[in-house]
């Protein structure tokens, strides 16, 4: 099937899910990038009670999921794998503020990433 074969609605729905699916991946690969060479982001980890040996394997998984959602060819159950890592990571990061009494700046970037993905 080529480009010219899709329906107006599939195209939009196409161009919508590569908006959002691109702009899930760039925070994901950011917070993967902060957790690397931003020193406050690293001290979270140690605020929140985590090793350091944590933050590096979370960076290392975050950037193989944002592959695996940007990459087309991928099988479409690696991606949902993809998905499920990124909810079980943003849902306990939620967890992880809220067990430490922190406010709404602190866990709101892990709601709305969650959002985003959505």
């Amino acid at each position: 099937m080529s480009a010219g074969d899709i329906s107006p609605s599939k195209k939009g729905i196409t161009i919508a899910y590569w908006i959002f699916t691109g702009l899930f991946c760039l925070q994901m690969a950011f917070t993967a990038y902060a957790h690397f060479f931003i020193p406050q982001a690293g001290a979270v980890f140690a605020r929140l009670g985590f090793p350091d040996y944590f933050r590096v394997e979370l960076s290392i998984a975050k950037l193989i999921g944002v592959v695996v959602l940007i990459v087309p060819r991928v099988p479409a159950t690696l991606k949902e794998w993809a998905y499920a890592g990124f909810t079980i990571v943003l849902v306990s990061a939620l967890i992880a503020h809220l067990v430490v009494h922190e406010g709404v700046a602190a866990w709101g970037w892990s709601v709305g990433t969650f959002l985003l993905g959505a």
